[in-house]
């Protein structure tokens, strides 16, 4: 019978190996050495949470005591998010262009103003939102107020995910709108790639399973319901056999339409203004306005 130390050594060897194993195929794009630190979901997080409560005062962060302090806090808060949002896009930005080391003053520089402007951008933001809460509000016969669907739908904090992923994906930061997305589809079941337009007054209902991919566009008053994909329909490839980013080949909804759950949509088609999707169809060509699809209607 091997005695504890045997058995320490033992394990120790083993350890040894597979650390050398791993260490010999750490390359590539696996491996990082010397790099800037990647940007952290932890202060990510912090940094949605703050701006959750600088849109909706009351409901999240703090007590709002008064309209006096409401100012003070508001500034005291958003100067954070400033600070902490530009050191984040730094990491991101740095990640991106691969350099590795300490980041450089272009990276700084940019992810200062870039930080700057993303700042510019809430209060355009937050009217968006209020737009999407009262939607859920008047959209939603169980909702008893516009300050439920803020406080508790998971439209909701879809969207507030997505309305800053978005408007930070516009500025062309890399690798952050992503992970802010991805916290939104771990919390709600709701898949939104940051680079979906969406319109005014939107509103998910129940939401689980819904996915929308980065090149949709999704006009004013719309409304879908859980298990709803707009998706695309092929992926195109380059001569060398590599998938071709950024082309357009998602859905595009006008305004006012509704798709019903488990509606499948794919490819560069156009639903038209006021369309109502039936339920659990497959579309793969162009609705006119006004349209009615149903089940019957697609086989």
């Amino acid at each position: 019978m091997s005695s504890g130390l045997e058995r320490k050594a033992g394990a120790t060897a083993v350890i040894d190996e597979v650390a050398t194993r791993l260490r010999e195929r750490a390359d590539g794009e696996l491996w990082r050495p010397g790099a800037a630190p990647m940007p952290s979901v932890v202060v990510l997080r912090e940094i949605m949470d703050r701006l959750r409560a600088a849109f909706f005062p009351g409901y999240f962060g703090r007590p709002v005591l008064s309209a006096e302090s409401l100012g003070y806090h508001m500034a005291a808060n958003l100067d954070s998010v400033r600070a902490m949002l530009s050191e984040q896009i730094v990491s991101g930005l740095c990640l991106a262009c691969g350099a590795g080391g300490v980041p450089c003053d272009s990276c700084r520089r940019t992810g200062e103003e870039a930080a700057l402007d993303f700042m510019r951008a809430l209060p355009g933001i937050r009217e968006l939102l209020a737009g999407d809460a009262r939607a859920a509000y008047e959209g939603d016969p169980a909702a008893t107020s516009v300050g439920e669907t803020i406080f508790s739908y998971p439209s909701i904090a879809a969207m507030f995910h997505h309305r800053v992923a978005h408007a930070l994906y516009s500025l062309k930061i890399p690798i952050i709108p992503r992970i802010i997305a991805e916290m939104a589809h771990s919390a709600t079941g709701i898949d939104i790639h940051p680079g979906a337009s969406i319109g005014e007054n939107f509103f998910i209902d129940h939401g689980t399973g819904v996915v929308i991919g980065e090149t949709c566009v999704i006009g004013q008053g719309c409304r879908l319901y859980q298990g709803v994909t707009l998706g695309a329909l092929s992926f195109p490839k380059n001569s060398d056999g590599t998938l071709t980013k950024g082309i357009p080949r998602h859905p595009i909804l006008e305004d006012n339409v509704t798709v019903y759950a488990g509606a499948t949509i794919l490819g560069r088609i156009t639903i038209g203004k006021g369309a109502v999707i039936g339920g659990n169809v497959w579309i793969t060509e162009d609705v006119p306005p006004g349209g009615r699809i149903s089940l019957h209607e697609s086989a």
